[in-house]
């Protein structure tokens, strides 16, 4: 009998992060599922940057019913997780589910694959807080913006021509390395040239760069008298209102500007380089909170390790619109074993099943009410805000009160189709 009474759906209050680049509680999409999550007030001013909804130590959910973490509960009833995903990650969670609210760019970063993630967890433990790799993909819920891997060799060539700050701050020498490459070459030629002329950037003294910064500014204000600016140099002046004097106001000319509409996703890989600008996004990753820092941040950064780390591929990273499950549901696929996004939007009224899968699943409410119920149980009733745990092996029916939009987060399901 203990086996089917885990077949229900479990509450779960969830954790949430006030980092200042956060969204004001009375705009933030965090602030207001948060509040509902766990019945409490939000500030309308402060920001609220993300909702945490997972195992991860640094923001754990708990299971009200039961009085333990998601962690410790998962600890005593393993087989809830289902047996492959046992046996590959253990008894944990392999991914981790968040809401972002992004009121200013995070940090130009990138995070560690899992060689270089054991290294630096080992080396600095107190800024690697551990040994996992974190992949991610952002589901946009507005029109989301975000900078993200490099930009292609001739736009490249375009940015040395025409920023002169940048020219002089990367050298004469790097400048012409750039500028002789051919664009016919092959990608992994291009590389190297590109990785010394950004290691260089990037590692430009706090006075050179400060200068740089102010320079670009002060031309960029003059000439928009004259001209239409572009929307790189737009972008760059506001990021030089957020982070004055920081090299990443710079660095911004070397990735591509990305904007996503509601419901397009963009997947990070292991050491490609990002920086969320705007909007507000339902995120999943592999469990981890690896972050290696260079830029637009006033935490710790690493720039060697970042340089050192990247991929350096270039040009715009895929759009992923999702593909139809069935007339309500969408699914995102990243190239990741560890998890997929569903998005289900259900007009009032209506059913949808969400068939049974070997691995468990984490369910979040954001819009409407409706009931969830699992087997011969009797529904579960679901509001706005609601966060729900499901046990591997649970065929769940969804039903609408009214238009109900909900995201489920679970393994991916090509893991277990190649097991």
């Amino acid at each position: 009998m203990e086996h089917h009474r885990h077949h229900h759906l479990h509450n779960l209050h969830c954790s949430v992060k006030t980092y200042d680049w956060g969204l004001p509680g009375r705009h933030s999409e965090v602030a207001r599922l948060h509040a509902l999550n766990s019945d409490t007030q939000f500030h309308p001013h402060h920001p609220y940057a993300e909702l945490w909804m997972g195992t991860h130590d640094s923001g754990p959910s708990f299971l009200p019913s039961q009085g333990l973490t998601l962690k410790a509960w998962i600890s005593e009833n393993p087989h809830v997780l289902g047996d492959q995903v046992l046996q590959k990650w253990g008894s944990d969670l392999p991914f981790l589910f968040k809401v972002l609210s992004v009121g200013k760019a995070l940090s130009i970063q990138a995070h560690p694959d899992k060689e270089l993630a054991r290294t630096l967890h080992k080396l600095q433990p107190d800024v690697y807080k551990d040994a996992n790799h974190k992949p991610e993909m952002a589901l946009a819920i507005t029109n989301f913006e975000a900078l993200c891997g490099f930009v292609t060799l001739k736009e490249l060539k375009a940015v040395l021509q025409t920023i002169p700050e940048i020219m002089e701050l990367v050298g004469a020498t790097n400048t012409n390395l750039v500028l002789q490459t051919n664009d016919q070459d092959d990608e992994e030629e291009v590389k190297p040239v590109l990785r010394a002329v950004f290691t260089d950037l990037m590692s430009a003294s706090e006075e050179k760069v400060t200068d740089a910064v102010n320079r670009l500014k002060n031309r960029l204000l003059e000439e928009s008298e004259a001209r239409q600016l572009t929307e790189k140099e737009q972008l760059v002046l506001l990021l030089e209102k957020q982070y004055p004097a920081d090299i990443g106001v710079l660095a911004a000319f070397f990735f591509n500007h990305v904007k996503l509409y509601p419901s397009e996703a963009l997947f990070l890989g292991a050491n490609e380089p990002h920086a969320y600008l705007s909007g507000e996004c339902i995120e999943c990753m592999a469990t981890s909170d690896n972050v290696v820092r260079a830029g637009l941040t006033p935490k710790y950064r690493d720039v060697q390790t970042l340089c050192s780390m990247l991929t350096y591929k270039q040009g715009s990273p895929e759009i992923l619109r999702g593909v139809p499950v069935n007339e309500y549901v969408n699914k995102y696929t990243p190239p990741f074993e560890e998890f997929e996004i569903d998005c289900c939007i259900l007009p009032q009224g209506e059913t949808v099943v969400f068939p049974a899968v070997p691995g468990p699943s984490i369910f979040l409410v954001t819009v409407g009410e409706g009931t969830m119920k699992t087997g011969s149980a009797k529904g579960h009733a679901v509001t706005e805000g609601d966060v729900l745990f499901a046990a591997a092996n649970t065929e769940i029916t969804v039903t609408s009160a009214s238009n109900l939009h909900l995201y489920r987060a679970g393994v991916n399901n090509k893991f277990f189709q190649g097991s």
